[in-house]
C-alpha cells in the first residue's frame, strides 16, 4: 500500500495544472479549493506512502489512507451516476483513464486493505512494534 501510494504521488508531482483539471472534472470542489488541493494532494500521497512503507504511526496513516481512498471511491461514483466523463488521475497526467464502477470497486479495496493494515497494526516488520520494544 505504502509503495502505491508512493507512486501515485510522486508522479502527480510537478504537474498541479493537470491534477487541477482532474479535480475540477468531478464538478464537486468549489473552484478555490481545486488549486490547492492540486498542489498538496501528491505530498500527502507521498507522505502516507512513505510512513506506510517505512512502518510509521501505521495505525493513523492506515486510517487516512483508508479513508482518502473511500473518498476518491465516493467522487469516482458520483461521477458516473452523474454521466460525467472524468479522468481519473489516479497516476498523474499521463493517466488517461476514466472514472468508471472498476475504479470505485478498486479504490474501495484498496480502502478496505488500508483498513485492514490499520487494525492490524504494527506487523511484524514496522518500525512502530521495534520502537515500541527498545
Amino acid at each position: 500500500m505504502g509503495l502505491l501510494l508512493l507512486a501515485a504521488g510522486a508522479l502527480k508531482i510537478g504537474h498541479a495544472p493537470a491534477l487541477a483539471a482532474a479535480i475540477a472534472g468531478y464538478h464537486l470542489l468549489p473552484a478555490a479549493v481545486v488549486a490547492p488541493l492540486s498542489i498538496s494532494l501528491p505530498f500527502v500521497e507521498v507522505f502516507l506512502g512513505l510512513y506506510l512503507t517505512v512502518g510509521l504511526f501505521v495505525r493513523f496513516v492506515g486510517w487516512v489512507a483508508a479513508a482518502q481512498f473511500g473518498l476518491y471511491a465516493l467522487a469516482i461514483a458520483s461521477a458516473v451516476i452523474r454521466h460525467i466523463p472524468a479522468n481519473c488521475g489516479c497516476f498523474g497526467p499521463d493517466d488517461v483513464a476514466t472514472a468508471d464502477w472498476p475504479h470505485v470497486a478498486l479504490d474501495l479495496l484498496l480502502g478496505a486493505l488500508c483498513a485492514f493494515v490499520a487494525w492490524r497494526a504494527p506487523g511484524a516488520l514496522a518500525l512502530d512494534g521495534k520502537l515500541k520494544k527498545a
